[in-house]
């Protein structure tokens, strides 16, 4: 595993590890942001990934601009993610507010924090 990269086997992209992730994960959110986590015995590898509601941005920049953001935060801040689940875990990060991150430093504090309440 390289310490900067988000490769292709840290995707989280699996239906059946996206239907595992909703059925039997966990929810946390702190003010624009939610993360649903599911750490079991059946899990070997950290798999992330990241979504933005279309209901909240209607316009697919907006919503890709956000979407790059999570997965840059995740990308540089891979050993929270990490020490937090030992590597092994399956978290989908979700952008829950309407209002558009000014830039990348106030979502990277947004992922601390989340990070931090768990």
């Amino acid at each position: 595993m390289k310490q900067h990269a988000y490769g292709k086997k840290e995707k989280l992209k699996k239906k059946s590890d996206l239907d595992a992730l909703f059925k039997h994960g966990k929810w946390k959110s702190v003010e624009h942001l939610r993360i649903i986590f599911l750490q079991n015995e059946h899990i070997d590898a950290m798999k992330i990934g990241v979504s933005v509601p279309k209901r909240n941005f209607k316009k697919a920049v907006d919503r890709n601009r956000i979407k790059r953001l999570l997965r840059e935060s995740y990308r540089l801040n891979k050993p929270l993610f990490h020490d937090k689940w030992n590597g092994k875990a399956h978290a989908m990060l979700f952008w829950s507010s309407k209002k558009m991150p000014q830039n990348y430093q106030e979502v990277r504090d947004e992922v601390i924090h989340l990070l931090s309440k768990i």
